[in-house]
């Protein structure tokens, strides 16, 4: 599917990427040329091809999905470069950055 100068506005236009006329032409041969190989991945016979995750045959490792930290809020306010500026809440106080 080749894409004309006319396509390359529009696409341009929706990506809100400012393309200079002299550069319209060009660009329309380029994005052909990545269609094109698009529509040649189509062609490829993939039936019975099992999805992979690597190249490499392997089983990802799992761990159970429990909590594993936490309950340290104390050693994170710790980090406070004004510890009188964090509330009694254990939060840090920021100051209102919205009017």
């Amino acid at each position: 599917m080749p894409i004309n100068i006319n396509d390359v506005k529009k696409i341009a236009f929706l990506a809100r990427i400012r393309v200079p006329d002299d550069a319209l032409e060009p660009l329309a041969g380029e994005l052909s040329n990545i269609i094109g190989w698009v529509e040649q991945l189509s062609e490829v016979d993939t039936d019975g091809v099992q999805p992979m995750t690597s190249v490499a045959d392997m089983t990802w490792p799992r761990r159970a999905d429990t909590v594993s930290d936490g309950d340290c809020a104390d050693d994170v306010l710790a980090n406070a470069t004004e510890p009188e500026k964090k509330s009694d809440g254990g939060f840090y106080t920021v100051p209102k950055v919205i009017e």
